[in-house]
């Protein structure tokens, strides 16, 4: 037995321990990743438990997640119990990760992406274009909410915070008139058949990582490494690897309405991006194909590139 099959033996008579936050998605997510861990390795997913863990994002439903601190509003909190070894594994939607994690901690990888396209959910419009003149548009999202403006500046777009569930009753009860989900998380929750409409990614480009599963463990844990190796997706990680590169380059956070997707085929990378102002009034796009071994230096490069061609007032 080698050193790191016997080290992965020994983790598991005391059993990986997986970090998530508590919301219902967050769970999903959780439960499809130990789920896929247990069968690649003939574990009972009992031996998997779970902690989860409050963070601070979840409990601020009153005011847009920039004025609070962005993204690490729901990593911090995850990121210090993983630092402690309070836990092996912890589970985020990919979107959700800042740019850089803290010191000690990697992504290990992800799992294969869910459809990363936006779903717009209404009770009498299957698209953006279709709902009525002056409609309440309920979203968190700066790149939602931008886009949505672009598309039809007569709509009323308003901030909506919470769960899922949440979002779907206020448009359910006539609260608003719609609100966009992605369509990853509808599908992992159940509730697709709640979707009106599957906004194409040609004409709403996702946000950079929607739809994946990301991994992180701490810095040189080789046993939580071998674990994870028969379940990660290699495309989704070549594809992740050039949107955050993107991301990155512009400094991207939940103050700047940023999009950006990869696609990966036949040894090549994809990658569109996407700034816009928070009116939606302007923006910049453009789109770069490079082979998969050069997909972050690829994606740092579209970002420069959006950096120069980016209006005043768009960045910086």
């Amino acid at each position: 037995m080698t050193e790191t099959a016997a080290s992965l033996q020994a983790r598991l008579a005391g059993r990986f321990v997986i970090g998530t936050r508590g919301s219902p998605l967050a769970l999903a997510q959780a439960h499809e990743f130990a789920g896929r861990l247990a069968q690649a390795h003939g574990w009972e997913t009992g031996e998997l438990p779970l902690d989860i863990i409050k963070v601070t994002g979840d409990a601020i439903q009153d005011r847009p997640l920039a004025e609070a601190g962005g993204k690490g509003l729901f990593t911090k909190e995850i990121d210090m119990a993983q630092l402690d070894a309070r836990i092996d594994f912890a589970i985020h939607s990919a979107k959700d990760l800042p740019t850089a994690l803290p010191d000690g901690l990697v992504i290990a990888g992800y799992l294969p992406r869910e459809d990363a396209r936006d779903a717009l959910i209404a009770r009498d419009a299957s698209r953006i274009l279709d709902l009525p003149r002056g409609a309440i548009v309920g979203s968190a999202s700066l790149r939602r909410q931008a886009m949505l403006r672009r598309l039809r500046p007569d709509l009323d777009i308003i901030l909506l915070r919470g769960n899922v569930g949440t979002r779907l009753s206020k448009v359910a009860s006539g609260e608003i008139g719609a609100t966009l989900l992605a369509l990853a998380g509808l599908k992992r929750l159940g509730l697709a058949d709640r979707v009106s409409g599957v906004l194409p990614v040609n004409e709403f480009l996702p946000a950079v990582g929607q739809g994946a599963i990301a991994v992180v463990i701490r810095a040189g844990d080789e046993a939580a490494a071998e674990a994870l190796s028969p379940i990660l997706c290699r495309d989704t990680g070549i594809a992740l690897s050039a949107e955050r590169a993107f991301l990155t380059e512009l400094d991207g956070s939940c103050r700047t309405p940023i999009a950006g997707h990869a696609t990966v085929a036949d040894g090549k990378v994809h990658l569109r991006g996407l700034l816009l102002s928070p009116d939606g009034t302007a923006s910049a796009g453009d789109e770069q194909t490079a082979s998969v071994g050069d997909a972050a230096a690829m994606g740092a490069e579209l970002g420069r590139a959006l950096r120069v061609l980016a209006p005043h007032g768009i960045y910086g």
